[in-house]
């Protein structure tokens, strides 16, 4: 292929870039370096299901990090550019390409010139990725620079009730109030250490279990770019292997969210920076580059965790919501002990890659589940498990592959194999084939799967993502998915269908997005003895006007439910936005009407710092907020929200200890941010 000149690929970058800045302005209108924020990114990659999974605050305190320190794209290496969650493999590889074969890119505008990157990823890259023609790379720092130019942060939030919960006033052994805080100190990507603390609503302080004070705290210290120690981490930390089916405790931005990064084999160590008191690992974990292209990583986690216990002692279920509230919960905190080891053997060389992984964990009293129920009788049982696999891949500019397979002492396999065909400069088309037995079992499996879990399905998955013009971008996806052996409601082999389309248009302050999901699945019915549909439609369709320091946005959401009645549910939100110099304020206001639960909706909510709302709702009622934040000065934020909803259908809300008597549901967040 003829390359152009780069002068003329920079003339036309620019020319490119007038046009671009009078339809969507300066790079800095998506983001504001002060407050590190990138936002909007959770709508555009999350869907209904995934919002309230594992890993939303930790995938915004990533987002927030990054952004606070962005990275040079002119010198960012390939696991740079895949700490990126919303890039994908092929947007990775079209980033390096073109800056080996142009040379350092002179302005954030030349990312027009690549075609695979649409201008919501542009728009993502302006937060997090900046451009120095010079393109040299920081020296190794000493002891005397980090403790000279390291930066220190203290961030403090709490959040305040206006009702009492049944658990309030009988039930819960502590205060309504929820409370966190966080101390952290960063020298830009080569060190960053804290510790945080944190308090749930309903939690004893200095009280009971917790007479040292917080329920939560989380001391942390990661290392990274030390020459050939790539990553190391002391204290509580996340390790994700390859693709994930024998080791990811990192996190997740669900089924949608993780397409971005399919065929991306990582191996990834970070810190456990977030108040998520569970999924975490604690001890120490390195990443060594031996040789060239070659790494190896090692880690070693003892810890206790919260467990029910049978009365023989043994374990019946591992517990992950991380509540202590009731004494109930808090005899189960910490009364089983848990140790992992495992290491990951990884290549590169020339587009192709191979890693080996193996992960050995142990409990100090047997894991013996209750499994009378046919669905339960392939759970984890025993002391002592381990988990193997080789992961693999090939990328060109064409053709990205990668897979994984992995077995263990359940002597059962488990396979994911992604294969993406780049058409033209503008059409992708990916395909992802996995099969996970209903023998097969890891402890720490986390990757690609309709149920939720890395067992008991067998699927293939086909998608597309098309960017016409620079203006248009449409993406899609078809996924089956079946499951021989019984599931959780589901007594009998089952299957499930899942599709997907979206598409983004941007024309001058103007941006339309659409996205609609159908999802086809089978449940049991009342008595068990046949399986009946149990289906789902959501779609959702916003307009998003910005000008100058004001932003509005309207969206609609509508949710249709077929489980043996229909079901209709929709909700209509206004959001505006003004952000000046010193003030910024955001005011939210939505009405929704459901038939029942079954057709709940979700919207996004902005919020604090470090957390990524998604408030589900379903009857009818009214839901307000109003945000604020005050820039005392460069160092001092203060962050506000008051949030209130109305219910018209109903004189108390939730049920058992969380129920509300009472119409109304209001809460007051506030949160102060220092940097010294």
């Amino acid at each position: 292929m003829t390359l152009l000149p780069k002068s003329v690929l920079t003339l036309a970058a620019l020319m490119l870039a007038a046009l671009a800045t009078q339809a969507q302005g300066p790079a800095d209108k998506y983001f504001d370096r002060e407050t590190a924020e990138v936002p909007f990114f959770d709508e555009w990659y999350l869907a209904e299901d995934d919002e309230d999974g594992l890993g939303g605050e930790q995938l915004q305190e990533l987002l927030n990090e990054l952004a606070e320190h962005p990275m040079n794209l002119n010198t960012a290496s390939r696991e740079d550019l895949e700490r990126l969650p919303f890039l994908t493999a092929r947007q990775t590889e079209d980033l390096q390409e073109y800056v080996y074969r142009y040379g350092p890119m002179r302005s954030m505008n030349e990312l027009t010139m690549v075609r695979s990157i649409d201008f919501r990823t542009r728009q993502m890259l302006y937060s997090v990725a900046f451009v120095d023609s010079i393109a040299t790379k920081p020296p190794l720092p000493t002891l005397k620079d980090c403790l000279k130019r390291g930066r220190n942060e203290m961030v403090t939030a709490a959040s305040i009730p206006f009702y009492k919960r049944q658990g309030d006033r009988n039930g819960y052994l502590g205060y309504p109030y929820k409370f966190w805080t966080r101390y952290q100190f960063r020298y830009g990507p080569f060190v960053k250490a804290g510790v945080v603390a944190a308090q749930d609503a309903g939690e004893p302080f200095f009280a009971n279990r917790n007479s040292s004070g917080f329920d939560y705290a989380s001391p942390y210290l990661l290392l990274q770019k030390w020459g050939r120690l790539k990553a190391l981490a002391l204290g509580r930390y996340r390790v994700h292997m390859g693709l994930g089916l024998a080791m990811n405790n990192d996190f997740t931005m669900g089924k949608v969210g993780s397409l971005q990064g399919l065929g991306r084999q990582t191996n990834t160590i970070r810190a456990h920076s977030s108040r998520l008191a569970s999924n975490y690992l604690q001890g120490a974990a390195a990443t060594v580059e031996v040789a060239k292209g070659l790494d190896l990583t090692a880690f070693f986690s003892h810890r206790n965790i919260d467990a029910t216990l049978n009365s023989d002692g043994t374990i019946a279920t591992i517990l992950t919501s991380g509540y202590h509230r009731t004494q109930s919960e808090m005899d189960r905190k910490h009364n089983a002990r848990q140790n992992v080891t495992g290491t990951h053997l990884s290549y590169f060389n020339k587009g192709f890659l191979v890693g080996l992984t193996a992960v050995q964990t142990s409990f100090n009293t047997p894991l013996q589940p209750d499994t009378r129920q046919q669905y339960r009788q392939y759970y984890a049982m025993g002391k002592s498990f381990w988990n193997a696999s080789v992961d693999y891949g090939y990328r060109s500019y064409f053709l990205t592959f990668a897979g994984e397979t992995a077995t263990g002492g359940c002597k059962a396999v488990a396979t994911l194999n992604t294969l993406s065909l780049r058409l033209t400069s503008s059409l992708t088309l990916t395909a992802l084939q996995r099969f996970y037995s209903y023998r097969y079992n890891a402890l720490f499996a986390n990757s690609f799967s309709d149920g939720g879990h890395i067992q008991d399905e067998s699927g293939v998955y086909v998608g597309a993502q098309w960017t016409p013009t620079r203006r248009l971008t449409m993406a899609g996806y078809a996924d089956v998915a079946y499951a021989p052996w019984p599931r959780y409601m589901i007594s009998k082999a089952s299957y499930s269908h899942d599709y997907l389309a979206t598409a983004a248009y941007q024309w001058r302050q103007f941006t339309l997005t659409g996205r609609y999901r159908l999802r086809l699945r089978q449940r049991d019915n009342s008595a068990k003895t046949a399986l009946i549909s149990h289906n789902e439609q959501r779609a959702r369709v916003a307009l998003t006007y910005e000008h100058g320091r004001w932003m509005l946005k309207t969206q609609a959401d509508m949710a249709v439910a077929d489980m043996q009645k229909r079901s209709l549910g929709w909700m209509m939100t206004e959001n505006i936005a003004y952000d000046a110099s010193i003030l910024r304020l955001g005011l939210t206001a939505g009405y929704f009407h459901t038939d029942d639960y079954n057709s709940r909706v979700y919207t996004y909510e902005r919020g604090m710092l470090y957390t990524l709302n998604f408030p589900m709702f379903y009857g009818k009622g009214l839901r307000t907020a109003l945000f604020f934040q005050l820039k005392a000065s460069k160092k001092l934020h203060f962050i506000g929200k008051i949030g209130n909803t109305h219910y018209f259908d109903r004189t108390t809300i939730g049920t058992a200890l969380q129920q509300i008597n009472g119409r109304n549901k209001t809460d007051l967040d506030l949160q102060l941010r220092w940097k010294f």
